[in-house]
C-alpha cells in the first residue's frame, strides 16, 4: 500500500511540474504551505465480510481513540485567473480499550471485556483547480472569487487487534472523490493581511464528502506568511470495499507559507 501511495503522489507531482513548466512566466506565482491541524475527531465505522454484517463501531466510545494533530503540506501555482493546488493530509489515530460490548469486525466477533488495540489511518491527496470569475486583485487591497474543481483521493485502513482472542483484522479502502466548490480571497491590508475562504463537496449513492476552511494570513516579511484558520471535513462512505464510515474532523490549524 505504501508503494501505491508513493506512486500516486509522484505521478501527480510530476503532472503538476509539467503544467508549471508549460505555462508562460508572466504573472506567475508559486509557493508551499505547511500546517498542523488539530481537529476534534468523531467517527463511526463498520466492516462487513461476505454475509456477516459488521457492528457500527464508535471510534471514541468503543475504541478509546482521541484527538491527534494532522500534518498538511500544500504546493500551489497560479497565473492570472488560474490556480492549481496539490495538498497532502495524513491522519493516524490509535486506541486501546476493554470493549464493553460484542463487536463484529471483518467477520470476527470481538467479545465484551476483550482488550482491543485499534488503528484508523487516512491519507488524502487533493488536486484542485480554481478559476477566478471575479478578479479585482489590482484594485485597493484586492478581491477575487472563483469556482473550483477538486479531485480528492482517499486511502484508509482500519485495524483491530485482540491478543486474548487471537484476532488481528484489517480492512482497507480507496476512494476517488470529484468535488465542486467556491473560493474567495480578500486583501485586508495591502500585501500584509489577507483572508481566504474556500469549500467543496459532493453527495452520491449514500456517500457524502465536504471540506471547507477559513484562513487569515499575515506577511511580516516578503515571501513569508504566517497563517491560521479553521477547517471542517466530512467523510461519509457507504459500503466501499465492505467498509462504511461516517467521520468528521473540525478544528483550528496554523502554519507557515513561503511564496514567490
Amino acid at each position: 500500500m505504501k508503494k501505491t501511495n508513493f506512486s500516486m503522489v509522484s505521478t501527480l507531482v510530476f503532472l503538476t511540474f509539467l503544467l508549471l513548466t508549460s505555462l508562460p512566466s508572466y504573472g506567475f506565482d508559486f509557493g508551499a504551505r505547511g500546517s498542523y491541524w488539530r481537529p476534534d475527531f468523531s467517527g463511526e465505522i463498520s466492516v462487513d465480510e461476505n454475509s456477516i454484517i459488521g457492528t457500527n463501531i464508535n471510534a471514541e466510545n468503543d475504541l478509546g481513540m482521541g484527538n491527534e494533530s494532522l500534518p498538511t503540506l500544500e504546493i500551489f501555482f497560479g497565473q492570472g485567473n488560474h490556480h492549481l493546488t496539490l495538498t497532502y493530509t495524513k491522519a493516524d489515530y490509535s486506541g486501546e480499550n476493554n470493549i464493553d460490548r460484542d463487536i463484529v469486525f471483518n467477520g470476527q466477533t470481538y467479545t465484551s471485556n476483550a482488550f482491543v488495540k485499534s488503528d484508523l489511518k487516512f491519507q488524502m491527496l487533493d488536486l484542485e483547480y480554481q478559476y477566478d470569475f471575479i478578479n479585482l486583485e489590482n484594485v485597493l487591497a484586492g478581491l477575487s472569487v472563483g469556482i473550483l474543481a477538486r479531485a480528492k483521493f482517499i486511502e484508509g485502513e482500519a485495524r483491530l487487534q485482540a491478543a486474548s482472542l487471537g484476532y488481528d483484522e484489517k480492512a482497507t479502502f480507496k476512494v476517488p472523490v470529484p468535488m465542486l466548490g467556491l473560493g474567495i480571497h480578500v486583501g485586508l491590508l495591502a500585501d500584509l493581511l489577507e483572508a481566504r475562504v474556500k469549500g467543496a463537496g459532493v453527495t452520491y449513492s449514500g456517500s457524502t464528502f465536504y471540506d471547507a476552511q477559513a484562513d487569515l494570513s499575515f506577511t511580516p516579511v516578503p515571501f513569508v506568511s504566517i497563517h491560521g484558520g479553521y477547517r471542517i471535513m466530512k467523510l461519509k462512505i457507504d459500503d466501499i470495499s465492505n467498509v462504511s464510515a461516517d467521520i468528521e474532523f473540525k478544528g483550528p490549524y496554523a502554519g507557515l507559507t513561503i511564496s514567490f
